[in-house]
């Protein structure tokens, strides 16, 4: 839900209402937010409350800074022969990209697995789980983007661009289009921090302050 925007940065955090919401106990709520906590993804603050954190300009860059690292290096380790199955699986991931009808989550679901299949091609796969585990603030600035375009065409066709690439043998070309593509997000930010700056942290220290309501300064 947080990592959704189902639940919005800055958004205050109620163990009850969330313990009804999903049916448990408030025990199994608690635990789940220390451990959002400990990734950066919730705040606590005593006598105040629980939020959702904004998301974090500089924790968006040093998560991007380990992704493009990570993908960069696995299209350096292509092989001659590329697998045939995950060539012919990141094929018609694109044809589902290209569907009308495709929803952002979906989308977003299957952006994950197309990067994960180039890793995949390259041999290192399993590192896929080590790069999601570091990209909350990431991905929760991604689909901010992905809301504030019209439509996800625009990465669908530089998937298109990566993938063409890759199949032919251009790894040159495919590292500068992988680089272009992860790093849209900065620009995704600027913009939609003009409009919304609430959404996003100025000062990993602030603490929102309780007047008739509680808000953030």
């Amino acid at each position: 839900m947080v990592l959704t925007l189902e639940l919005a940065p800055g958004a205050a955090l109620s163990e009850n209402e969330l313990a009804t919401s999903l049916g448990v106990s408030r025990t199994p709520v608690r635990e789940s937010l220390i451990m959002l906590a400990q990734e950066g993804l919730v705040q606590v603050f005593p006598k105040i409350g629980s939020f959702v954190s904004r998301v974090d300009p500089a924790q968006v860059a040093d998560a991007q800074f380990l992704r493009e690292a990570v993908e960069l290096a696995s299209l350096d380790n292509l092989p001659p022969r590329l697998d045939p199955a995950v060539v012919e699986e990141l094929r018609e991931n694109l044809k589902r990209q290209q569907r009308a009808d495709l929803g952002l989550e979906e989308f977003f679901e299957l952006d994950e697995a197309f990067h994960q299949g180039l890793m995949r091609l390259s041999g290192h796969g399993n590192v896929w789980s080590t790069v999601a585990a570091a990209k909350g603030h990431l991905d929760r600035a991604r689909r901010l983007g992905l809301h504030e375009n019209v439509s996800p065409a625009i990465f669908v066709a530089q998937h298109h661009e990566i993938f063409d690439a890759v199949v032919g043998g251009n790894v040159t070309l495919a590292r500068i289009s992988m680089r272009t593509h992860l790093r849209a997000v900065f620009s995704d930010i600027e913009r939609i921090r003009t409009h919304s700056p609430e959404l996003f942290a100025t000062d990993p220290s602030g603490v929102p302050v309780r007047r008739n309501v509680v808000v953030w300064e």
